[in-house]
């Protein structure tokens, strides 16, 4: 059998620790203003030049569909990661969050999901072009790609794949906002 596409992540305990630090760091980057850009020009380390052409996902988008607000946070790459938060919520409580990231390893390109906190799972980008990016993980269960494309102020984010022997996708829009609330 060929090598895992989780290789080269952290073991389920140590990405559980992995996955909270994340999250700390996702928030204080949403919530602590930037440095000016000549400070962060100094400093800033090198990012792997396919992921920096993923900027056109960075943004505040929102969104709403059957009484469900939306919401997906992404905070520029730095460091080889880029970092995503997401979040569904229905008039009285939150329904499901996800932690998000893009990462640049010796292996490729990984979009790694957790939804509700758990470990994450990786999927290998398999395209890019333009404003268009697909990622794909043919190993598991549901989904098997994940596919976000931009029009304009619009992000657009697809899953598709088998679930349990038969085709089902969803598809989600999200409208760019500057200065969320």
């Amino acid at each position: 059998m060929g090598r895992s596409i989780l290789a080269g992540f952290p073991g389920r305990a140590s990405r559980r620790r992995h996955a909270a630090a994340t999250v700390i760091l996702a928030l204080a980057c949403l919530t602590v203003p930037a440095a000016p850009a000549a400070a962060q020009a100094g400093s800033a380390p090198r990012t792997d030049p396919a992921l920096a052409r993923l900027a056109w996902m960075v943004g505040t988008w929102v969104g709403e569909e059957g009484g469900v607000s939306m919401e997906e946070h992404w905070i520029p790459a730095r460091g080889n990661v880029m970092l995503g938060l997401h979040r569904d919520v229905r008039p009285s409580s939150a329904t499901f969050f996800e932690y998000l990231r893009i990462q640049s390893t010796d292996d490729g390109i990984f979009y790694v999901a957790s939804p509700n906190g758990v470990p994450g799972t990786a999927f290998r980008l398999v395209e890019a072009r333009g404003q268009r990016v697909v990622f794909a993980n043919p190993e598991h269960d549901y989904p098997q790609r994940i596919i976000y494309w931009r029009e304009g102020d619009t992000l657009h984010a697809r899953i598709e794949g088998k679930d349990r022997g038969r085709e089902r996708s969803s598809q989600w829009a999200w409208q760019r906002v500057d200065n969320p609330s």
